[in-house]
């Protein structure tokens, strides 16, 4: 049984794990950056950990001698950062402490996001066109030329949006293409691009599994992940509207198919596209997923929970058919981020944050009132997750979760996300990987002044005299939503 466990993660991720290691008893240790001492995971954990530099959350050397001073018998990586480096997770494995995810072997074969396609290929698994890891600029432009425009570049060695590129045209090319491999090397330390044909119209559909060493496949339904920008996803839901019974029993069935030929274990998302009645397969994010929350509402399980018990070679207890899919699950990511400049980062102090306390609402916040949103950090502050009986409900639940977030502090999306839940698009179902991109210019010209009177006691209410002009553009994402009973 692990006792202690240290944290390899930061902000959210790192906060939700912790309240699923107090539940079981088990002790956290997390390390954090110089700019992160202040942030709400530090201060809930057992035992913490200065790391100095921002970047040093990709430092395996530093990571390692923290786990051996603190004694701990395993190590999380959440998302992002190392999560998915076959490289740490070995390095892990051979100082005697579990690594909580695939072990190397598994994350070498579908961490590399060529090589998974390649073995889906092997086993008839269908894939858009794409090739293997490239490096050099000119390879990456013959292949391109090759298969023809539009295409996808991505990061090789991780996900998240992160390396991402869209490429319509062959002007400024190689400004693109540097800077996906820039993005992919500061994020993954690793500067390996794959070309993909880009499909269209597409959705983003992705299958969550949990897989023992025994030999178990467990399926915790879809996720219908198609709202996104800049390759990234906004707002996720469960099951997906799109698929009738028939699809969906294929599509696990390709999950479960390179799961098992790969002999992977512990939580991983299967990726894949759905154009026109056909799958086409992504990806494997070997690791627990950002939108993880909503598989968690619809099915009552603690995904993080079934982590730990894999990766103490647990057999897990339980059968396909004890797994039950229950209503409805939407997720909205509230950024820091200004939507109408192509979703720039936003960095600042959080002034004042208040979330909502509603029924059938969770909340995994990474942010409170008076913390610092850095630029070397992905700006998520925290994600807003409801729950209903059905689409409708959960639907309408978040939005009025949404509306009632009180926020002052740097330019935010969540003016956007609700318009997004209340657009006919996503009322209907009818969301694609486009869709973000389409509604935005509709957004864009909506006239978002609000009354001087508000303005002036809004920047009393937070600011001294001498800040209040940090509100009097009158961007109403910069107010967020704050209600007329906070003024008179």
């Amino acid at each position: 049984m692990f006792e202690r466990i240290l944290i390899a993660n930061r902000g959210e991720i790192a906060l939700r794990i912790i309240r699923t290691l107090k539940l079981l008893g088990i002790e956290s240790v997390v390390i954090y950056s110089d700019v992160d001492k202040n942030l709400p995971f530090v201060k809930y954990a057992d035992y913490s950990q200065n790391i100095g530099e921002p970047l040093n959350y990709l430092n395996i050397e530093l990571i390692l001698d923290i786990a051996k001073k603190y004694k701990v018998d395993a190590i999380h990586p959440g998302y992002g950062f190392l999560a998915e480096n076959s490289k740490f997770a070995k390095i892990v494995e051979e100082n005697n402490i579990k690594f909580i995810g695939p072990n190397y072997k598994a994350m070498n074969m579908l961490g590399d996001k060529a090589n998974a396609k390649k073995i889906a290929k092997e086993i008839n698994i269908p894939i858009a066109e794409s090739s293997p890891d490239l490096k050099d600029i000119n390879e990456i432009k013959e292949y391109i030329k090759k298969i023809g425009l539009p295409v996808l570049i991505k990061a090789s060695a991780g996900g998240g949006g992160k390396g991402m590129k869209k490429i319509e045209s062959f002007e400024n090319i190689d400004e693109v293409i540097l800077s996906a491999k820039r993005e992919a090397l500061n994020n993954f330390s690793d500067d390996r691009i794959i070309v993909e044909k880009y499909i269209y119209p597409a959705r983003h559909i992705e299958v969550q599994i949990i897989a023992d060493e025994h030999g178990n496949i467990l399926v915790f339904g879809e996720r219908e992940c198609s709202l996104q920008r800049r390759h990234q996803k906004i707002i996720e839901e469960a099951l997906s509207p799109a698929l009738n019974e028939q699809e969906r029993e294929k599509l696990y069935e390709y999950a479960k198919k390179i799961i098992k030929y790969t002999n992977y274990t512990n939580a991983g998302t299967i990726e894949f596209l759905y154009s026109q009645g056909e799958f086409y397969f992504l990806e494997v994010n070997s690791r627990i997923q950002v939108e993880h929350p909503v598989s968690e509402m619809i099915t009552g399980f603690d995904l993080i929970k079934l982590q730990i018990e894999v990766a103490q070679n647990k057999k897990l207890e339980l059968k396909q058919e004890d797994i039950k899919f229950r209503g409805h699950s939407i997720e909205a990511r509230l950024y820091a981020e200004d939507v109408l400049n192509n979703f720039f980062p936003q960095t600042g102090k959080i002034e004042y944050i208040e979330y909502p306390n509603m029924p059938h609402l969770r909340i995994d916040y990474g942010y409170i009132t008076g913390n610092e949103i850095t630029p070397f950090y992905d700006p998520m502050i925290a994600k807003i997750i409801s729950y209903g009986e059905n689409r409708e409900i959960a639907r309408k639940r978040l939005l009025e979760g949404l509306k009632e977030i009180k926020y002052l502090g740097p330019i935010n999306n969540l003016e956007f996300l609700i318009y997004l839940l209340e657009s006919e698009e996503f009322k209907n179902g009818d969301t694609f990987t486009h869709t973000v991109e389409n509604i935005l210019e509709e957004f864009k010209n909506i006239d978002r002044k609000l009354p001087e009177e508000v303005i002036k006691y809004v920047a009393s209410f937070f600011y001294s005299t001498s800040k209040s002009t940090k509100i009097s553009n009158n961007r109403i994402d910069i107010i967020s939503y704050i209600k007329p009973k906070v003024y008179p």
